[in-house]
């Protein structure tokens, strides 16, 4: 392993080796003339990743690249941007199920960052001062991202083929998609699992209440392939945050979350199972301090599942619980974190630390426990992340580290 992490940090320098013009930062869009901009897209990121579990383990060192443009004029946009992984090093199983590919390997742990070039997204968009519409293979993050997100964190993204409308009238925000297609992290690869078909609508109406922001919401997802029928669903809930000030440098940070899912369209398990999540945090000196508790209801042998949402934000970066278990999942977690503002050769460097302890919604299980932590900062435009979980088993999964170094650069 040692060797692999010395071959990780060499590849991850590389890109600080680059020329100035490549350095450039971010900058405005070009004006092509009065009534039209012209933005390109480029975006890269550098990521080893090692995995060691009591069977296998795996070593990947993947590139993702992805390049496109975006003309706007008097409010209409138009996004094109392509996305390609490549696998420089690929000791690892790109796929957790049995397909026919030669990014399959079940003699190694399973990093779900297969090789893939493909359209990420096509979109049409238009803008006004109350409301925006967007048509097209999208980018869709609501929230939190525990319903609906883009799965920001894997090398390949998930998108959408929708129609989405967004307004806003007065303290009122009101967000509405329908879409047809729901394309994976998995790529051209994956088959089947390539692209989810059938009809999901996310519904979601919002208001501010002085320091606290409340929104009521609806998920309705009916798929097409039978092999994903027990992930049709539909669920209904509300959830509010608030940042309510203590002292004059002291803010509580507060989030709280409840829904009731079941079973919808063409799910053939009939259950009712509740989703509660609760969290509240607070930042003194520098110093950020976080708890809070998440459960994932369970109910005639079914748990409740979240097939859209950006599940490594949730329940430990090990990712042991991307399925919610039968008997349902309960996550008490609380963190500590620091930001250095004052080291001068690196900006917004940052350090964080997460325990998470499970155990099942029914059944009384202890799933094991998990200590997280990361460490990032920026090298010009150049973003650094060192990232860590351990995962440690009693009746739920197997014992798992991980470990990343990356880094990534946006124009």
């Amino acid at each position: 392993m040692h060797t692999r992490l010395l071959f990780a940090a060499t590849a991850l320098t590389a890109p600080f080796t680059f020329s100035q013009a490549a350095q450039a930062a971010p900058g405005d869009p070009s004006q092509v003339n009065d009534a039209l901009t012209f933005d390109p897209i480029i975006e890269g990121r550098l990521r080893y990743e090692h995995v060691d579990q009591p069977a296998t383990e795996a070593d990947a060192v993947t590139m993702r690249l992805r390049a496109g443009f975006e003309l706007k004029s008097n409010g209409l946009a138009f996004l094109a941007e392509a996305e390609g992984t490549l696998a420089i090093e690929n000791n690892y199983n790109a796929f957790p199920f049995a397909i026919a590919s030669h990014q399959r390997r079940p003699g190694y742990s399973v990093v779900s960052d297969p090789e893939n070039i493909e359209l990420n997204r096509l979109q049409l968009q238009y803008k006004g001062k109350a409301a925006t519409i967007t048509l097209g293979r999208q980018r869709i993050n609501l929230d939190d991202q525990r319903w609906v997100g883009s799965v920001g964190w894997r090398q390949n993204e998930q998108t959408f083929d929708a129609v989405r409308a967004e307004a806003k009238i007065g303290p009122v925000s009101l967000d509405g998609t329908y879409s047809g297609r729901q394309r994976t992290i998995f790529g051209i690869d994956a088959g089947p699992r390539q692209s989810y078909d059938g009809s999901f609508f996310f519904a979601g109406a919002g208001v501010k209440l002085g320091p606290v922001n409340v929104k009521s919401f609806a998920y309705l997802l009916d798929y097409n392939e039978a092999f994903f029928f027990a992930n049709s669903s539909q669920t209904y809930g509300a959830r509010a945050t608030a940042i309510l000030p203590l002292a004059p440098k002291i803010k509580l940070n507060f989030a709280a979350s409840y829904a009731r899912q079941s079973d919808y369209g063409s799910n053939p398990f009939h259950y009712d199972a509740d989703y509660i999540a609760g969290e509240v945090g607070t930042t003194i000196a520098g110093f950020g301090l976080t708890a809070g508790y998440e459960k994932l209801g369970s109910d005639n042998g079914r748990a409740l599942q979240t097939p859209l949402a950006t599940l490594h934000k949730f329940d430990g970066w090990a990712d042991l619980f991307l399925t919610t278990p039968n008997a349902g999942l309960q996550d008490y977690y609380g963190g500590a974190s620091y930001k250095f503002d004052k080291v001068s050769f690196v900006k917004g460097m940052n350090a964080a630390v997460i325990y998470h302890r499970f155990g099942s919604d029914t059944g009384g299980f202890h799933y094991g426990s998990e200590w997280d932590a990361s460490l990032g900062f920026n090298l010009k435009q150049f973003g650094v992340l060192v990232k860590y979980a351990n995962y440690d088993a009693r009746c739920f999964g197997l014992d798992t580290e991980k470990f990343w170094l990356q880094a990534e650069f946006k124009y």
